[in-house]
């Protein structure tokens, strides 16, 4: 099969080098369509450029082959902003080539526990990253815990417009508002010399709602919501003159 996958591939890459080709023949998983395979060897052909450059070509082959999780940490330099920018698209150096080799429907970075003896792990922050597949296992994200939120109730909708107070009755009501001392000498329930622990009216009233507030929050009908990680938070497109230059990414 594999020697079938490389005379294809030979075909269709024939400006690839031999040692890419076979890297390539190793791929986890089927090409999505040939956006994807084409992004795929862009990404092996800057590996293997960087590979190149410190003696490590023979070292990822023969992981890649063994698939010996005991074997040596495969490391290139650590960029900027930790990411390795392939084609038009940018992504962890680590989880591209996991998912190239190893994980196909790997979704994210979060996914990825290093294992010990790997000196070069991603999250170690060093000025090189182990790309070693094989150095990463994949562990189960965590699920966040369900929120909590009421139930839709068509009952609680009002289906009547609530009654209109007359004219008459805004009146009354501003005639007591100003016959009635507004200007009264603010009070706590905190105890002090001078009121001796005795609350203030407003105070009873606050706490007469809020030892009712648990009742009120009981009598709702609550229901889980799972959290779902989005596959894409979001997509950049780039503009000149009002024109889309490129693709989405």
């Amino acid at each position: 099969v594999l020697k079938d996958f490389l005379q294809t591939t030979s075909s269709r890459l024939p400006f690839a080098s031999p040692i890419e080709k076979r890297l390539l023949g190793w791929k986890k998983g089927e090409f999505k369509s040939e956006q994807d395979e084409k992004w795929s060897e862009k990404a092996v052909k800057s590996l293997v450029k960087k590979l190149r450059k410190c003696n490590g070509l023979e070292d990822l082959e023969k992981v890649i082959t063994t698939q010996d999780q005991g074997s040596k940490c495969v490391t290139i330099p650590r960029s900027l902003d930790s990411r390795l920018q392939v084609g038009t698209k940018k992504g962890l150096p680590h989880v591209i080539y996991c998912r190239l080799w190893r994980y196909p429907d790997l979704g994210s970075h979060h996914e990825l526990k290093s294992v010990e003896h790997c000196h070069f792990a991603f999250h170690l922050r060093r000025e090189q990253v182990c790309v070693n597949p094989y150095h990463y296992n994949k562990v189960d994200t965590p699920s966040l815990p369900p929120v909590m939120v009421p139930k839709a109730q068509t009952s609680i909708i009002p289906t009547t417009l609530p009654e209109v107070a007359s004219l008459d009755k805004l009146n009354r009501c501003l005639t007591n508002l100003t016959n009635t001392n507004l200007i009264t000498p603010p009070t706590s329930g905190y105890v002090t010399d001078d009121s001796n622990g005795n609350a203030s009216p407003q105070s009873q009233t606050m706490t007469d709602l809020s030892s009712a507030s648990p009742a009120l929050s009981t009598s709702i009908d609550l229901e889980p919501v799972m959290y779902s990680e989005p596959t894409f938070w979001c997509s950049i497109s780039y503009y000149e003159m009002n024109t889309r230059v490129g693709e989405n990414y």
